[in-house]
């Protein structure tokens, strides 16, 4: 898996993330359930234009869900923290 653009999904912007964007300089991102921490770091690290010190992945079991009597499941889905070295910052997270 080489598109880069397809291995990030999405910026996710919580409460938590917000803290650890301000105290330790990490970023969360929704990505690929099939891409690995390599192709994530270079994903971030071409698209960006900034140096990622660590990676690390979660995946995020979907949770079972009811409607009236209808019962279904969320997809599941991986999260990404990616640590960004000292100074560097990307800039879309800066105006959030």
């Amino acid at each position: 898996m080489k598109d880069f653009a397809k291995i990030l999904e999405r910026p996710i912007i919580t409460e938590k993330g917000t803290m650890l964007r301000q105290n330790s300089n990490q970023l969360v991102f929704a990505v690929h359930r099939d891409a690995n921490k390599i192709e994530i770091k270079q994903a971030i690290e071409e698209l960006f234009n900034v140096h990622v010190e660590d990676v690390k992945t979660i995946v995020v079991k979907g949770k079972k869900k009811r409607w009236g009597m209808h019962q279904y499941k969320r997809s599941t889905w991986k999260k990404a923290v990616v640590k960004l070295k000292a100074g560097e910052s990307i800039e879309f997270y800066e105006g959030v």
